[in-house]
Order: C-alpha cells, then sequence, then structure tokens
C-alpha cells in the first residue's frame, strides 16, 4: 500500500478546456504538416495573382478593377477549399491510433471534434488575412473598411463550419486521407467553379446562369463583396444562413452519431 500514489487525483479537464486544448493540437498541424501550410498560404496567395494579372484586363478592364470583385470570391474559394482538412486530420488520427488514445483518455469525449473545428477557425482566418492582405497590397479597397470585412470572413467562416461536418462523416468511412482529398474535389471544384466567384453570371449561357443561381457557393460570394464593399442584400446573407443551418442540421448530428459509434 505503500508504494501506491497518496495525493489528490487531478481534477478531470473541462470539456472546454478538453477542447482548447485539442484545437491548439490542430492549429500546430499547419505548422508540422508543410501540405496544409501551402494550401493555407501559398496557393490562395497564387490564385490570386494569376487571376487578377491574367485576367482582370480581359475581365473587367484593368487588374485594379477585377480585383474589386476578385479578393471576396477568392476568399471564399480558399476557404471553402480548406474545410476538408477537418476530415483528413480526422482520418489520420484514426488510422494512426490516436482516436483510440483519446477515447482512453478520461476527457469530454466530443473533444476532439470540436478542437478540431476550433482550429479550423484559426485556419480559415490565417488564409483570409493572407489573401485580403494581399489584396490590398495590390489595390483593393472595399468601401465598408475593416468592419465590412470582418463580417464578411465571419459569414464565410460560418458556411465553412457547416461544410466541416460533411468532411467529418467522410473522414470516418474513407480509409486514408488521399480518398478525402479525392472526394473532396469532386464537391467542392463544381461546387466553386460553378459560381460567381470569378465572372459576373451574366456572361453565362442561360442554362448555368440558372445553376449558378442556386448555387449557396453563389450567395456567399454576392454576400461576400457587398460586405466588404457596403451594398450588401439582405437576402444573400440570409440565403447563406439558412443553407449553413440545414446544412449543419442534417449532417453535426449524423457525424456525431458515426463519431461515438466508431469508439
Amino acid at each position: 500500500m505503500s508504494m501506491l500514489a497518496t495525493t489528490p487525483r487531478p481534477a478531470r479537464a473541462s470539456a472546454w478546456a478538453a477542447t482548447l486544448t485539442l484545437g491548439w493540437r490542430a492549429m500546430l498541424k499547419i505548422k508540422h504538416v508543410p501540405f496544409q501550410l501551402f494550401d493555407v498560404t501559398a496557393f490562395p496567395l497564387m490564385m490570386t495573382l494569376m487571376f487578377t494579372y491574367l485576367f482582370g484586363g480581359a475581365l473587367a478592364g484593368s487588374p485594379r478593377e477585377y480585383v474589386q470583385y476578385l479578393i471576396p470570391g477568392i476568399v471564399v474559394q480558399t476557404i471553402v477549399f480548406i474545410t476538408v482538412y477537418t476530415g483528413v486530420g480526422l482520418n489520420t488520427d484514426i488510422s494512426k491510433g490516436l482516436f483510440d488514445r483519446f477515447r482512453s483518455v478520461p476527457i469530454w469525449q466530443p473533444a476532439p471534434i470540436f478542437g478540431a473545428l476550433l482550429g479550423d477557425i484559426f485556419r480559415y482566418s490565417l488564409a483570409a488575412t493572407m489573401v485580403i492582405t494581399l489584396g490590398i497590397v495590390m489595390g483593393f479597397r472595399p468601401a465598408a473598411g475593416l468592419v465590412g470585412v470582418v463580417l464578411a470572413v465571419a459569414l464565410i467562416v460560418v458556411f465553412a463550419l457547416s461544410l466541416s461536418w460533411m468532411w467529418i462523416i467522410v473522414g470516418m468511412m474513407v480509409k486514408s486521407p488521399e480518398s478525402v482529398m479525392t472526394s473532396s474535389f469532386l464537391l467542392l471544384f463544381p461546387l466553386t467553379m460553378g459560381s460567381n466567384i470569378f465572372v459576373d453570371p451574366r456572361t453565362m449561357p442561360g442554362w448555368l446562369q440558372s445553376v449558378v443561381a442556386v448555387n449557396p457557393v453563389s450567395h456567399l460570394a454576392n454576400a461576400s463583396r457587398g460586405l466588404m464593399h457596403g451594398n450588401v442584400l439582405a437576402s444573400d446573407v440570409i440565403w447563406v444562413l439558412v443553407a449553413s443551418a440545414v446544412v449543419t442540421a442534417v449532417f453535426a448530428p449524423l457525424a456525431m452519431r458515426m463519431y461515438h459509434k466508431e469508439r
């Protein structure tokens, strides 16, 4: 009996503390996984430069004019694309056995999921800051100022978090992180390219205009531009919030049910 510990057992970490800790872990992955760092920083900056200077003159008369239209849309595309890393991270944890380690630790069991989502907010904010900063250097001037930019990014993050629940499900269903990435392109590429991120849909064929009009990413891009430039339509913001709520209501309970079943 003398060999047993006599000090009091440490108090169990609260749900919030466990979530913060695992959220910090998710943020550190950006530092230690170069490919994620590329997607968060280099890729969106490269896309911004390429589209502005290669196509800006043809699409808007000059790169400076086009960048006013492009930057809010590029922020949307960038954040929507990196939502997939929620599923990639979860799948990696499962395949490496970390999932079982978390299960054996006396913490609030959904903390790995919500910690990953918390880390995602940092990832999205970093990517948005990089793109907007480059845009300002290139001549982007949001008429609504800092407040409009912050509101636009916040709205994009709300929509991105709703999409993240879909990738959590995919991450638990497929066998490898590469499969999660492959699956993401089947949805995210047509979702972003078939929108008004890069060009005004009035230049598109009639049938494609109809597709773009019902694409939630188009409404998100419109709301982002409106918030940044001070001419937002309430209908676009409401559309995005409703779409985010519906996606979350459908996929979040399913994801949590699968997560607990996986345990």
